[in-house]
């Protein structure tokens, strides 16, 4: 063996060495809770017995459940709210920000100060605001005059409210995102539109959303994959009341495993979850993927 084949060894032993730690760490707390998480929905198990091999039949239940049905509706329902607007209260911002005025960092970091708070912190403060005897909201309506609302008590408002505060919290998340979209498009190009006559509304429907089109797919992947995830703020603010109304898939996901001790069925509506969720990426990337160029000119 040569001096440099040796050396070269060496350098992949020291590589793998070096890395060794991340890859136990992805095997232990990654691979093995994904694979025992397949096996264990194939089961029965409620923490105090052992798991009793039941095949498909916790797969089979959950289509006839009809809590599932309500919670995979409630999550679709959040999505639907929170997505769009989300999206477009994001970019909104993103082009505020983006314009060069004393003190702007300021304001982004204000923007942005939601993304890093506990989510049990800002439920309670928003379920605060919406209490509805001494809430602000509704000392807001009485000084115009209008009716107090229950809010979260109200089960058409209740998911509304939520998807609110869940707009506002993560907005500041998306917003940063599309900030550095919109810095790396090269300003070459507004100022040669600018030089053509173009205005300010013109230089942002041919120049800047074409050329964030990469970014707006990201923050759309990303913020469906988020929404149908939800949890926290279930949990937090209504419990998934009233008469489920607010009852989103992983809060139900979460009921049965931890309040009814199902963990063999709460493992398989893990999985049909995951399944959702990757359906869908691949949907999106299928027919809007493809009509992306990540190519700058």
């Amino acid at each position: 063996m040569t001096t440099q084949s040796t050396l070269k060894r060496q350098e992949h032993i020291a590589g793998y060495l070096f890395i060794l730690p991340n890859l136990i760490g992805v095997l232990v707390f990654v691979v093995l809770p994904v694979i025992a998480g397949l096996v264990l929905s194939f089961t029965r198990w409620d923490l105090l017995t052992p798991p009793v091999w039941i095949n498909i039949d916790n797969y089979k239940q959950l289509l006839h459940d009809p809590l599932f049905w309500v919670g995979l509706k409630n999550s679709a329902y959040y999505s639907l709210l929170t997505v769009p607007a989300g999206i477009v209260v994001s970019l909104l911002l993103a082009l505020l920000v983006n314009i060069p005025l004393k003190g702007i960092n300021i304001f982004r970091t204000i923007y942005f100060i939601p993304v890093v708070t506990s989510i049990t912190a800002i439920s309670l403060v928003w379920k605060w605001l919406y209490n509805p005897e001494f809430g602000i909201l509704n000392f807001i309506l009485e000084k115009f005059g209008l009716p107090p609302q229950q809010w979260l008590n109200d089960v058409h408002l209740a998911m509304p409210c939520i998807a609110l505060m869940s707009i506002w919290r993560s907005m500041g998340y998306n917003m940063v995102i599309f900030l550095a979209g919109i810095k790396a498009i090269p300003t070459q190009l507004y100022e040669a539109s600018r030089i053509d006559g173009a205005n300010r509304f013109q230089m942002l429907w041919h120049i800047t959303l074409p050329l964030l089109k990469p970014t707006l797919f990201f923050v759309l992947v990303m913020s469906i994959i988020g929404s149908l995830q939800v949890f926290g703020e279930i949990y937090v603010m209504t419990n998934g009341g009233p008469g489920n109304a607010t009852l989103t898939y992983n809060y139900f996901l979460y009921q049965n495993a931890f309040l009814w001790f199902k963990m063999g069925y709460a493992a398989s509506l893990g999985y049909v979850l995951f399944l959702i969720i990757f359906v869908l990426t691949i949907i999106q990337f299928k027919f809007l993927g493809a009509r992306i160029s990540y190519e700058v000119f």
